[in-house]
């Protein structure tokens, strides 16, 4: 997880640097809670993922010895088809409908996304695709 590590730990440097630069050229109050609360989500990343890397194996990216074939075998699981997405998007779409022509569009949209992310989310248990 070193490149983790490195990115996530720059970045926080780089926000937490910035942050009174940016307050003493613009005086803005906005913009220098932006880039501080930046940099402290980038620090909290850092150091998760510095606790989480003493608890696992190193990955053999993290090895200076490692070679490309170390990396192989399988990367995970990825579903075949699925129309769940479409059904998710629609109800987004559906939503946004509803400030626009009335609230009322938006509480429909709620009702039918709890059937799409629940069938999104057990799509796999049952069906050609079971478990």
């Amino acid at each position: 997880m070193k490149p983790e590590r490195w990115v996530f730990g720059g970045l926080g440097l780089f926000y937490l640097v910035v942050t009174p630069i940016y307050w003493f050229t613009a005086h803005e109050v906005a913009g220098t809670w932006v880039l501080g609360l930046s940099g402290a989500m980038a620090l909290m990343v850092f150091f998760y993922v510095q606790v989480v890397a003493k608890k696992i194996n190193p990955r053999p990216s993290d090895e200076k010895d490692a070679e490309v074939i170390d990396g192989a075998g399988p990367v995970g699981f990825f579903p075949p088809q699925s129309i769940w997405p479409f059904w998710c998007a629609l109800v987004v779409a559906i939503m946004c409908l509803g400030p626009v022509f009335g609230w009322w569009i938006s509480l429909l949209g709620l009702g039918i996304g709890i059937w799409a992310a629940s069938g999104w989310a057990f799509e796999y248990y049952r069906g050609d695709y079971q478990h």
